[in-house]
């Protein structure tokens, strides 16, 4: 989140945003850019930056996301063909404590940076605190161009291209095929939210979603959201001042939803808690019938549910209203470059290598992260492992996603809105003038999370 100077403030417990699927507390305190590098240098001095400091004049060190291996062997792979040792750091797999640990260190300028992995929600709020170093125009020309619209929105940030597009993850509609065949429905035409739920109810399945108070369920809102042709927020230069819209004909279709799943048949006994894991066991499970979730959801059965494996169909998102098209959710991870860092200039050279096509298959047949790009695409090892007209869908959908607003306030925003819709159970027809009140009043310090 950011103060209103415009200066990011983070929290010092378990809050703001969060990448998907992984769990965080809500943010409390509110601390200025220059607060927060004071608490930093206080609290870890100057053994800190001896301890993190950078490598040496060959060596680039790169902060990662966990993961299965992907960033790690694009990083080897990058240091052969560049003759730069490129190392790898993990940071801690809770990404909202990423946020609070890359924030920290950056805020005291510590030069034991020089590139790091950042989830979307991220990308406005650092950029605009001045963490990030200018990506040169004709590398941000080059990137526009490899990338998915999807990709190159979520990291863009005042007209610039703040961070390099890596991977792009996205959801897709899973469906079990035998369910389908029992309830009758078409999957072959676009189906809305009120078609699967009301299959699912009058057929004895389940359909399942992120409903958690966490990023996740943010993130399904957002989709509702922009599938009904609205946006949570625009205006996003003005800062805390931006324009609201949850209270809007969006808004109301995306509670509609929320509020027809819960109050069904079809909702799942753990909808409220529901993340990534348990939308994929309920899917597995006898009852399991319909699931959004992220594209690794294909690969998930391999080893333990065979048989599901083999009864899994996919279709596009659904649409929030019949007959708009759909905006899938945006997720994936962008490349920045520290501003703190004392090797910008090769930092920046090794975002070519690193978001290559090349690259970007490499680690998504290792993590099941899809490409940003579509040339990613053409890995012949993902041939192997997805189908064609999935990896086709992957494409589209990544295309037409909708990536969360793109502010540095977005912390303050996605917390807030949480507070207001979060249990499911509890959303109706006042739920968006709410929730756009509270966001309101927390962006306006009139209120805290």
């Amino acid at each position: 989140m950011a103060n209103r100077s415009g200066d990011p403030a983070i929290s010092d417990d378990d809050g703001g945003p969060r990448h998907d699927g992984r769990p965080t507390g809500s943010g409390r305190a509110r601390r200025s850019r220059r607060g927060i590098a004071a608490l930093a240098t206080g609290l870890l001095g100057a053994s800190l930056l001896a301890a993190c400091g950078s490598g040496s004049d060959n060596t680039l060190i790169w902060y990662i996301n966990p993961d299965a291996g992907g960033q790690a062997a694009v990083a080897a792979a990058c240091s052969k063909e560049l003759g730069i040792d490129i190392t790898t750091q993990v940071l801690p797999q809770d990404a909202n404590q990423q946020r609070i640990q890359l924030a920290r260190r950056l805020a005291a300028h510590d030069p034991g940076i020089d590139l790091m992995s950042i989830d979307p929600p991220y990308t406005a709020e650092f950029a605009n605190a001045g963490y990030l170093a200018p990506i040169p125009s004709d590398e941000q020309d080059r990137l526009r161009e490899q990338a998915f619209k999807g990709a190159t929105a979520a990291a863009t940030w005042n007209d610039q291209l703040v961070v390099a597009p890596f991977w792009s993850n996205t959801q897709v509609l899973w469906y079990r095929k035998s369910f389908v065949q029992k309830a009758g429905i078409d999957m072959s035409q676009p189906v809305t939210w009120d078609q699967i739920i009301k299959a699912a109810s009058d057929n004895g399945g389940t359909v399942a979603v992120q409903a958690n108070k966490y990023e996740g369920y943010s993130v399904w809102i957002n989709a509702l959201i922009s599938g009904a042709g609205g946006e949570i927020a625009t205006d996003t230069e003005k800062g805390a001042d931006a324009k609201l819209e949850v209270d809007s004909e969006a808004g109301d279709d995306a509670a509609g939803v929320i509020h027809e799943l819960a109050h069904s048949a079809a909702a799942p006994a753990d909808l409220s808690v529901a993340q990534e894991g348990q939308a994929g066991a309920t899917f597995g499970s006898p009852q399991g019938a319909f699931m959004v979730n992220w594209t690794y959801i294909w690969t998930n059965y391999d080893a333990t549910q065979p048989d599901v494996k083999k009864d899994i169909g996919y279709a596009r998102y659904p649409q929030t209203v019949a007959g708009e098209e759909s905006r899938p959710p945006y997720g994936g991870i962008g490349i920045g470059v520290s501003n703190y860092s004392d090797h910008k200039d090769d930092a920046v050279k090794a975002l070519e290598c690193l978001t290559s096509p090349e690259n970007q298959g490499l680690n998504a047949e290792l993590t099941g992260n899809m490409p940003s790009s579509s040339a990613g695409y053409d890995d012949p090892k993902l041939k192997e492992i997805y189908p064609q007209d999935l990896l086709d869908l992957f494409q589209q959908s990544v295309d037409a996603a909708a990536p969360r607003t793109v502010t540095p306030y977005w912390s303050d925003i996605s917390g807030a809105l949480l507070s207001r819709f979060h249990p499911p159970s509890s959303v109706d027809q006042k739920t968006p003038a709410e929730a756009q009140k509270f966001i309101e009043d927390v962006l306006q310090q009139r209120s805290l999370l």
